[in-house]
């Protein structure tokens, strides 16, 4: 990442957006061959509608003119504009869409959407005041099936590992069991239990179980609501076994058990080992109603969950009807900024030139942008050598940016084009000459550890 006196805004060198922009595209390419639509919607949303999501704690970024800036330092009036701020996600956004377009739109309506949000939080690795998410939702008119909370992580699973990057686990859980085991054990400050139990990777069980001590829940109940937060297996026979042998029972754990055992069993059908039930996953469980998601990728746990969401049954309400849905985000910048620092992935070459064709003199340079219209022409990215240096500095200067090959225009119309990695160089003709198509684009591989 190239140095920035503004922290908190990441800016890639030109590799590393190489890189950004593979991991785009291949999300982009994996929701649109599961059939999501993709959407864009404005970067402002009026303060009412951000803060009505309970989210001020993500310190949104007021919007005001300057001209109403300068006017109140004067001590002047000046016109009174609508409150406003930038996007702090996408969830909220999209709810508003649903709502406005809910009469245009076909349920269950399946969006993916890739843009940048703010937040102003305080910068740290993995952690920007400006970053890109990546989300996929299915919202339903009234009502969304449950096998759609199965579906959404296995499509998130598959994005995620196809990019060149370590395996990636995604891990559930689901919002009624946790509330089921707190009911059964008589804990009524739920809220209480799941912000001290989102810690315990942070403050250790030690430090959960003195939280949880001053939030009124006693040691025995603190015990139990541990030892539910150390299972975590691909298994839904050892996730109802290990639950069962805690002694908590009633009809709400029941069907998030249904719920959960079932997501698990249909993964290991569709993507053996790739989603896994984590049940100390307490993170937005005051938000979602059903499962819950967060991941990591192995060997890379210290940066946390890239990918998370769930499910939720009010997303958006317009008085009449509700909007029901399930939805996972990305955070995109956080991935690739772990992907160039780790490195875990490297692109081959710093530009998208394939070819640069070298320049024998200035007075000749027109022949040189004449072969490069006609290769450009046929969708080989192509460049002019900046000067008639010596061939061994135009050389130097294809070299310098991973370009592959260099074409020299013959005095008689008799061109050679020259691999510079191996120094092989044949006749070629601008009008039939084909790029290996291992080299017509930059290529993104995962770097071996």
């Amino acid at each position: 990442m190239a140095r920035t006196s503004l922290s908190g805004f990441p800016e890639w060198l030109p590799e590393g957006r190489i890189v950004e922009m593979h991991v785009l595209d291949e999300l982009r390419r994996v929701f649109e061959l599961h059939g999501f639509a993709g959407i864009e919607t404005r970067a402002v949303e009026t303060l009412a509608q951000l803060e009505a999501k309970g989210e001020t704690s993500k310190e949104i970024y007021v919007l005001d003119r300057l001209q109403a800036l300068k006017a109140a330092a004067s001590g002047a009036r000046a016109p009174k504009d609508k409150g406003m701020g930038l996007h702090f996600d996408l969830t909220v956004p999209f709810a508003r869409y649903v709502v406005e377009n809910a009469n245009e739109l076909d349920f269950p309506f399946k969006r993916y959407q890739i843009q940048k949000v703010w937040r102003g939080e305080r910068p740290q690795e993995g952690r920007f005041r400006e970053f890109t998410q990546a989300d996929i939702d299915v919202v339903g008119n009234g009502e969304l099936p449950f096998h759609f909370e199965v579906d959404l992580p296995l499509v998130m699973a598959e994005a995620l590992n196809n990019l060149p990057i370590p395996p990636v686990r995604v891990l559930v859980n689901n919002r009624k069991v946790v509330q089921g085991v707190c009911e059964s054990l008589g804990v009524t400050d739920v809220e209480a239990a799941l912000r001290g139990l989102d810690k315990i990777d942070k403050i250790g069980p030690e430090g959960v179980a003195q939280e949880l001590a001053e939030s009124g829940i006693d040691g025995d109940q603190a015990s139990v609501l541990l030892q539910m937060a150390q299972i975590r297996t691909a298994d839904s026979v050892e996730v109802r076994e290990r639950l069962g042998a805690l002694g908590v029972s009633g009809e709400l754990l029941e069907q998030g058990l249904r719920e959960l055992t079932a997501l698990l069993d249909t993964a290991n059908k569709r993507m053996p080992g790739a989603v896994v039930a984590d049940l100390k996953i307490a993170r937005g469980l005051d938000y979602y109603t059903g499962s819950v998601y967060e991941s990591e990728i192995e060997g890379h746990e210290d940066l946390g969950s890239i990918c998370s969401g769930g499910r939720y049954d009010s997303l958006a309400k317009d008085g009449k009807r509700t909007y029901p849905g399930v939805g996972l985000s990305i955070g995109v910048s956080r991935l690739v900024s772990r992907m160039i620092s780790a490195p875990l992935a490297r692109a081959s070459r710093k530009v998208p030139t394939a070819v640069v064709v070298a320049v024998t003199n200035e007075e000749r340079r027109e022949r040189s942008e004449e072969i490069a219209a006609i290769l450009r022409s046929r969708g080989i990215s192509t460049d002019v050598a900046p000067s008639a240096a010596k061939f061994g500095k135009q050389i130097k200067f294809a070299d310098k940016r991973g370009i592959p090959f260099v074409w020299f225009p013959g005095e008689d119309g008799a061109d050679t084009v020259k691999d510079i990695r191996t120094g092989e160089q044949v006749d070629a003709d601008a009008a039939t000459w084909v790029v290996p198509e291992a080299d017509a684009a930059p290529s993104v591989e995962k770097v071996m550890p």
